[in-house]
């Protein structure tokens, strides 16, 4: 099977947590995987009839027995705060029932176990209220993208790419990057949308290599992504909460592994990233999906990533005009600044209901106005 060596039984447990999901194409997702439908649905059927231990090469003896004493309870969730150190007495108990361990205590028992073991601070018993946020409806919708904070490795930076599902909160993406480069994050999100498909929207920050202000909101990147059929939008200025759901990603990540290790280079920091993104998304009970995790509610989208751009076309009647150097277009005589991002592109005018001004296309995506009256 060639899964890769990265982490077999993790890309074994996403494909199938994925391919559980109703409705889901098990044929893509095999493309996907690069695993054959006969793998693919068979590691699925033995999945369904073993569970994890489906997964596994050989057999295993089970991990837990039905019978259950407190000592071996207090020791089931000792092992799992040590494994999971930023985890709370909610998160433990609901991993532990995933696990298939019975007879759990409630939350507050569990509690007292780790503060009676010394596994928690008793001054920790403040904890943030979570905001209430707007949530997509259903998955790929809109994806959350942004670099975390760079950080200092034994042999170099390291820039983490972070890419998140708003209605799932599943982790995308989590890359070790060198830079903040354009080709960078082009090429991460390429590994992205052939594992996953593209979304109908993404959001980012502002600054490069999104966009830099309201003069200039985009970039060769956003370019690339409009022409792939995405709508792109920004967060508001000085306003992080708009990306509330990844900046939370950031947190967790840095609570969870960050700030526990440092690592050697950026290959080491990448092992540490897939492990803890596949335990992110399908082991870490996530508490604004009510203690489910979001490989549960995520599902690839069927809109695949195309290896050679499609062309621009547009609408017949629209005025087409191709951007020159300097990012200008002429209309009616006229020069028109449209942006530097869309060099050799040809862009769509259409009239608006309001006499002299006119909006401008890119692809499916409204990117200027023009007013002949100002002529701005």
């Amino acid at each position: 099977m060639p899964w890769s060596e990265v982490s077999i039984m993790g890309q074994r447990e996403e494909f199938v947590g994925l391919a559980s999901q109703p409705d889901s194409n098990i044929r893509l997702l095999c493309r996907r995987f690069h695993v054959s439908p006969t793998t693919g649905y068979e590691l699925l059927r033995r999945f369904r009839d073993q569970g994890q231990e489906g997964l596994l090469d050989g057999s295993r003896r089970p991990h837990h027995s039905p019978d259950r004493s407190s000592p071996v309870i207090e020791e089931a969730v000792l092992r799992l705060r040590d494994q999971h150190p930023a985890w709370g007495a909610r998160k433990l108990r609901r991993r532990l029932l995933d696990l298939g361990v019975t007879g759990l205590p409630s939350p507050s028992t569990v509690h007292q176990i780790l503060l009676r073991h010394g596994r928690v601070d008793p001054r920790e018993s403040a904890r943030h209220r979570a905001f209430l946020r707007f949530e997509h409806p259903a998955p790929n919708q809109l994806w959350q993208m942004d670099f975390k904070g760079h950080f200092a490795t034994q042999k170099g930076r390291c820039h983490p790419l972070t890419v998140l599902d708003d209605h799932s909160r599943f982790a995308l993406g989590l890359q070790a990057c060198a830079d903040e480069r354009t080709e960078t994050v082009k090429d991460g999100l390429s590994s992205i949308f052939r594992r996953y498909g593209l979304p109908d929207r993404m959001t980012m920050d502002n600054g490069s290599p999104w966009g830099t202000d309201s003069d200039h909101r985009f970039t060769k990147l956003t370019a690339w992504l409009i022409r792939l059929g995405i709508r792109v939008s920004h967060s508001r200025p000085y306003h992080p909460q708009t990306q509330g759901k990844d900046e939370r990603l950031h947190r967790t990540l840095n609570e969870e592994l960050l700030r526990r290790r440092t690592f050697s280079d950026l290959i080491d920091t990448q092992r540490a990233f897939d492990h803890w993104r596949h335990v992110y998304n399908f082991q870490r009970p996530h508490d604004a999906l009510e203690l489910a995790v979001p490989g549960s509610r995520y599902q690839p989208s069927p809109r695949s990533f195309p290896e050679i751009l499609p062309p621009v076309l547009y609408q017949p009647g629209d005025l087409v005009r191709k951007v020159q150097n300097g990012g200008e277009i002429w209309f009616q005589g006229r020069p028109f600044k449209i942006g530097n991002a869309f060099f050799r592109q040809p862009v769509a005018l259409r009239p608006s209901s309001l006499d002299g001004l006119f909006d401008v296309f890119f692809c499916h995506q409204k990117i200027a106005q023009i007013d002949l009256n100002t002529q701005r």
